[in-house]
């Protein structure tokens, strides 16, 4: 499992946690992705899904369950996650979700965070609010201290600009921990919406 877990590229996480809605051909997963604007998040191409999900096949992290073809449509492959799949998506959030160092993994993983238990997105969100708040707290200080050696501002923008982007990035953090600890915040398995709906049968033509 760790060697599937560690072999997994961002795409192919959201491929896996994308198919745990419900089984897909590759051109519906595509579709779906960008109408969420998943592209903001990783490159979605037709050759990078397929080739993602021919690698992911091969590791047996889902597998084909049927093949349709309507028309003069090519014929399309539908797919399945499997329980190594749903299991390798729940380890890969577990090991991004703390860290501070993978910077676009996080953002995939806060994304998918949702296929993990609220108290356990809470303990690991609180392991990365505190590397976060390390991280910031040595920027301030070599902030303060070019300041006091007389560093002129022009040579410091960089560094002001990323001391505001974590103290932002930590009040955000704060406020969302503190929103997953009361129960009136939604979490797991919800009932699918009217919109969420619409996409999935958009998606599908």
């Amino acid at each position: 499992m760790q060697d599937a877990v560690d072999r997994l590229t961002p795409l192919g996480v959201m491929v896996l946690a994308l198919l745990g809605e419900g089984d897909m051909h590759p051109y519906e997963m595509i579709r779906l992705m960008r109408f969420r604007r998943d592209d903001r998040l990783v490159a979605i191409t037709n050759g990078t899904m397929y080739h993602t999900v021919g690698r992911l096949e091969r590791a047996e992290l889902l597998a084909e369950v049927g093949v349709d073809r309507e028309g003069n449509r090519p014929e399309r492959t539908t797919y399945a996650v499997t329980d190594a799949g749903r299991a390798a998506v729940t380890e890969w959030v577990r090991r991004e979700l703390p860290r501070v160092d993978h910077p676009a993994e996080f953002r995939i993983a806060l994304a998918e965070a949702h296929n993990l238990d609220r108290a356990e997105v809470i303990s690991l969100l609180s392991t990365h609010r505190d590397a976060q708040h390390a991280a910031q707290a040595g920027i301030a200080t070599g902030l303060t201290a070019a300041i006091a050696k007389g560093v002129p501002t022009q040579y410091l923008l960089e560094l002001e600009r990323e001391d505001a982007l974590l103290t932002a990035d930590l009040e955000w953090l704060d406020h969302l921990i503190q929103r997953l600890a009361g129960e009136e915040f939604p979490w797991g398995s919800l009932e699918p919406s009217e919109r969420y709906l619409a996409q999935r049968k958009a998606a599908r033509l």
